[in-house]
């Protein structure tokens, strides 16, 4: 056969929009959407497609979710016209405490081991959605994954450099505390201690029949049953917090959308504890800045800025499982305030401090289906494989969520038992005049934000199709006034950046800038997507 580097392309390769009539489903691996269509094809809606598509995505892209991780979903029911949000993100063990963990010598939470778990959300989301929304049974909807785990898939191009960085993380762990991480080591890496390469056959028997028990119990094996139990036990074998209760009294929340007008526009959110609050403030602040009419400029570049790191200012400092937040999230979102905010730009880069409100941070994928309803979904380990740490027998390995935990007593993110930490993985929706426009996201951390304040600029102010609105170059705030450019960001602007007082870093690669999925609606009822070219994205369309 011909040989080939699969990472190598010597030549700009070019994607145009895709329009369908009917249904679309849009995620970061090819085989991932096609889940979705085949189940809108065979008579299911748009969330049994969301659902069954999470349902494999572990499998599919274990570097970005898996049976341990959390989820989030905006769904348009189109009947009722309006949109549903959902937040099935854990909670901290009980047994654990900012106190104890500090005793152990942290001055923040680690990102591997069993401190930084959590009680996984996402398959009690998939359960919530589905009784709530599904016109097909979970046996139905998890079959695909089923098939792929039990039969075997060939590892995406994007897949192989995240595996082979994170293995390294996750190798300096379990030289340290071999006992959680060594069943991880053992399902993830092949029998050589090396990763798995694209193009190579990746199978998992064992999640294969963990989905079956999902579905043959509406997932309430994993918090009531027989996998939770597996859960404890390994936790308590391995130096673990978790005990039957912490699962026991999980439920996943149906929350009311945030949302902030932008020019005409309807931009809509989860509330906290997810910070897609941070894309809200943004755009409150854009929306009364004159923006260039050239987009790629660094007058425009810098607004986006130091919009973006006012918003996360406070963000960064308010947002918290809202039972424990102080700060309301009405007055985060008050014109009068992004008016305060909007005040503190000039031509000169900031030094963001957060302000005072009260006065006055991954997979991510989206469906459509016939009838008009629409799902903007997202599913996360949180730092590629998360913890490190998986349960043997079961296909489940954990998220590393509680790594966002504050450990400072006074915070409102302090981790306590029982709480939800900050969270960054944000789905979302836009809608124009009370009806929907339709599904968005940008995964990647921190970056999600960002992608979404681009994408809806990109999008409303600059007229962009999906396609070119996810193609357009980003930029990332990192932290102070130290800014990350993709490299097609044209080289003069970079400069002006810098003499603006911008602390500016050029990427050689593009993997931490976000990677999205559109689909919008269009006036005449045409469904149009657009999907990321940084990595495997595709775009199903019936």
């Amino acid at each position: 056969m011909p040989q080939f580097d699969p990472q190598k392309y010597s030549y700009p390769s070019r994607r145009n929009v895709v329009y369908a009539r009917r249904a679309m489903a849009c995620t970061s691996v090819p085989l991932g959407a096609q889940i979705g269509l085949d189940v809108m094809k065979a008579g299911g809606n748009a969330m049994d497609a969301a659902v069954a598509m999470a349902a494999a995505m572990p499998i599919l892209e274990p570097t970005g979710n898996g049976l341990g991780s959390d989820c989030f979903a905006l769904i348009w029911v189109e009947k009722e016209k309006k949109l549903y949000g959902l937040n099935a993100s854990g909670v901290a063990p009980m047994a654990l405490d900012a106190k104890m963990v500090r005793a152990m010598g942290h001055s923040e939470m680690p990102k591997t081991g069993w401190l930084p778990t959590m009680v996984p959300g996402a398959p009690a989301g998939w359960a919530a959605i589905n009784k709530k929304f599904g016109a097909k049974p979970l046996s139905e909807l998890f079959a695909p994954a089923i098939s792929y785990a039990r039969e075997g898939y060939p590892v995406p191009v994007n897949l192989e450099p995240q595996w082979e960085k994170d293995s390294q993380r996750i190798a300096a762990a379990r030289s340290k505390e071999p006992a959680p991480h060594s069943y991880w080591w053992n399902t993830f890496m092949k029998e050589d201690g090396t990763h798995y390469r694209a193009g190579e056959l990746f199978r998992w028997e064992e999640y294969a029949q963990t989905m079956e028990e999902l579905a043959a119990t509406d997932c309430e094996s994993y918090y009531r049953g027989p996998l939770m139990e597996k859960i404890v036990a390994f936790s308590r074998e391995t130096g673990g917090y978790f005990c039957e209760d912490d699962f026991r009294n999980y439920q996943p929340m149906w929350v009311e959308p945030i949302t902030t007008d932008y020019k005409g526009y309807t931009v809509c959110e989860i509330p906290p504890n997810g910070h897609g609050i941070t894309v809200l403030m943004a755009l409150n602040i854009l929306k009364g800045l004159e923006l260039s009419q050239v987009k790629d400029c660094a007058d425009t570049y810098h607004k986006i800025l130091e919009s973006i790191k006012l918003a996360f200012a406070d963000t960064k400092t308010y947002v918290a499982d809202p039972r424990y937040m102080k700060t309301k999230v009405e007055d985060m979102l008050s014109e009068e305030y992004a008016a305060q905010r909007r005040a503190l730009i000039s031509d000169r880069a900031l030094m963001p401090e957060a302000g005072a409100p009260s006065c006055g941070g991954t997979i991510y994928l989206c469906t459509a289906d016939p009838e008009g309803n629409m799902v903007s979904f997202i599913q996360s380990n949180y730092t590629t494989f998360g913890a490190g740490v998986a349960i043997p027998g079961t296909g489940i390995s954990l998220q590393n969520r509680g790594a966002n935990f504050s450990l400072e007593e006074n915070s409102d993110n302090c981790l306590t038992g029982g709480k939800r930490s900050y969270h960054t993985i944000i789905p979302g929706f836009m809608m124009k005049d009370g009806d929907a426009v339709g599904p968005f996201g940008v995964m990647g951390a921190f970056m999600q934000p960002q992608g979404h304040v681009l994408v809806a600029v990109n999008t409303i102010d600059y007229h962009m199709n999906p396609q070119e609105a996810l193609d357009a170059p980003r930029i990332q705030w990192v932290g102070g006034k130290h800014i990350q450019l993709e490299r097609e960001v044209p080289a003069h602007i970079g400069r002006e950046l810098a003499d603006m007082g911008h602390e500016v870093e050029v990427l050689n690669t593009n993997i931490t800038m976000g990677r999205g999925q559109i689909i919008w609606r269009t006036e005449n009822g045409m469904l149009v997507g657009g999907t990321e070219p940084r990595c495997d994205g595709t775009v199903a369309a019936w």
